[in-house]
C-alpha cells in the first residue's frame, strides 16, 4: 500500500445533522454499490454521512463517485482491502457513530431509525449493533433470513421485497460481528479499529469483535427488524485471501468458530449482556494441541 497515492475527498457542503458514518468499501462494483447508495438515499429516515472506499475504480466507479457532491470517499488507485481501507476512512468520519456495510448490500425501509433507536437505549458506549441480512440462498447464516429476491441487479426483485420484508420473521439475536456493523466512533478508536494483519480481511470481522471483548464489551446484538438485502459476498470471491482462521487462532489461542459460538453466542436468540464463559479443560488443551499442530505446519 502507498500511502502517497491515496485520496481522501471530504465535501465542503455536506450536512452537518448526520447520525451515523456510513463506511462502504468497494471494488469495482459500480452496479451494486449505485444500488447500496440509492437505498440508503431512498430507505433511511434519517441523514446519514456516506463514506466510500474505491478500490481501483476501474469500471467507472470512481468517475460516479466524483459525481456525488453529497458524499466523501477515499480512493485507491490499487486494491488496499478492508482493514487498511476502513481505517483510512476513519480519519473522514464527522459523526459518533461508525456503520461499516458493504457495497453489495441493500438497506430497507427504517432499518436506520432501529438501530438508533437501540443506540439511545444504550447507558454507554460500550456495544456493537449489527442489522440483519435477508440472503437470496441458504449460506449457513444462522444470523439471517432465507429468502430469494434475486442475486443481481439485473434480476432483483425490489418491489416485491419492499412488500414483503417486513413479514419475515426474525428475532433480535446475539453474536453482532457481520456488517452491516455499528459500534461508537469512540469505541473503535479505543480498539485502533480494524487489524491491518488481517489484510485484506478475511477473519477480521471476529477479530475487531475480540478486540472489543477484550476492551470489556459484552453488549454483541443484532436487531432482528432492521433489515438489509444482501446479494451475497461479490468482492469476497474475487480476492486472494489471507489464512485469517489460522491468524486468529495465533493471536488469541481459540478459533474464531469457538469464540463466535461460545463467547458471542452467535445466532442465539438475544438474551442481554453476555458473561464470560468458562472454558472446560479439555477445550484449552484442544486448542494448544490446534496452535502446536499450526506452528509445526508453518515452521
Amino acid at each position: 500500500m502507498n500511502l502517497s497515492k491515496i485520496k481522501k475527498v471530504h465535501r465542503n457542503n455536506t450536512s452537518g445533522n448526520h447520525i451515523f458514518s456510513l463506511l462502504i468499501p468497494s471494488w469495482n462494483n459500480l452496479e451494486y454499490l449505485k444500488l447500496c447508495v440509492r437505498s440508503i438515499r431512498q430507505n433511511s429516515i434519517h441523514p446519514h454521512q456516506i463514506i466510500l472506499l474505491i478500490n481501483e475504480g476501474k469500471d467507472g466507479s470512481l468517475a460516479w463517485v466524483e459525481q456525488q457532491k453529497d458524499i466523501d470517499y477515499v480512493y485507491a488507485p490499487e486494491n488496499i482491502g478492508i482493514c487498511y481501507g476502513l481505517n483510512v476512512c476513519r480519519s473522514l468520519v464527522q459523526t459518533d457513530y461508525m456503520l461499516y456495510i458493504n457495497d453489495d448490500m441493500y438497506v430497507l425501509p427504517g432499518w436506520d431509525d432501529i438501530l438508533l433507536d437501540e443506540v439511545r437505549k444504550q447507558k454507554d458506549n460500550s456495544f456493537m449493533l449489527s442489522a440483519t441480512m435477508i440472503e437470496p440462498y441458504d449460506i449457513k447464516n444462522i444470523c439471517g433470513i432465507v429468502k430469494n429476491y434475486g442475486d443481481s441487479p439485473e434480476n432483483f426483485k425490489e418491489e416485491l421485497l419492499l412488500q414483503e420484508f417486513r413479514q419475515l420473521e426474525k428475532e433480535d439475536w446475539s453474536g453482532s460481528t457481520w456488517p452491516p456493523v455499528l459500534v461508537p466512533t469512540e469505541l473503535w478508536d479505543v480498539v485502533g479499529g480494524m487489524s491491518a494483519e488481517f489484510s485484506p480481511g478475511m477473519y477480521s470481522d471476529p477479530d475487531l469483535s475480540m478486540k472489543l471483548w477484550q476492551a470489556g464489551v459484552r453488549n454483541f446484538k443484532g436487531l432482528g427488524s432492521s433489515r438489509v438485502y444482501h446479494f451475497g459476498s461479490k468482492s469476497t470471491k474475487r480476492i486472494k485471501k489471507n489464512r485469517g482462521r489460522n491468524m486468529f487462532l495465533q493471536k488469541y489461542g481459540i478459533t474464531s468458530r469457538y469464540f463466535v459460538k461460545y463467547f458471542l453466542k452467535r445466532g442465539e436468540k438475544f438474551s442481554g449482556t453476555l458473561s464470560e464463559p468458562a472454558i472446560p479443560f479439555r477445550d484449552k488443551i484442544m486448542h494448544k494441541i490446534k496452535l502446536l499442530l499450526l506452528l509445526f505446519q508453518n515452521s
